[in-house]
């Protein structure tokens, strides 16, 4: 068996109705990645989320190198971490896993 990243193995499971349409699936995989980032409550007392995150983030960068569907632009670019709102690749910076906080202006001084 293959050592597959785990955003491509999320693919693939998205896609096991069309198994050569994996790579449209990573933007979902990616998605569902980005909102297990933050642990609930068991997961927390569970175990390191520091941990968690880095792993979390490691698997994100991992779609930067897999295949994109032939055709769209839109597999470029990645989502914020509810997948509500598209950030194409230079939004996000060089590592892969930052997501963008639009709202620094308006944010309390600690």
């Amino acid at each position: 068996m293959k050592d597959r990243a785990l955003i491509e193995k999320l693919a693939r499971h998205l896609a096991r109705g069309a198994p050569d349409a994996w790579p449209e699936r990573v933007e979902d995989a990616a998605s569902i990645l980005a909102l297990m980032k933050e642990p609930d409550g068991a997961m927390r007392a569970a175990g390191d989320t520091a941990t968690w995150g880095a792993m979390i983030d490691a698997a994100l960068r991992e779609r930067w190198s897999l295949p994109r569907p032939s055709g769209t632009e839109a597999a470029a670019d990645g989502a914020d971490e509810e997948g509500e709102i598209r950030l194409p690749r230079e939004a996000v910076g060089h590592d892969r896993a930052d997501w963008v906080h639009l709202h620094h202006g308006q944010e309390k001084p600690a």
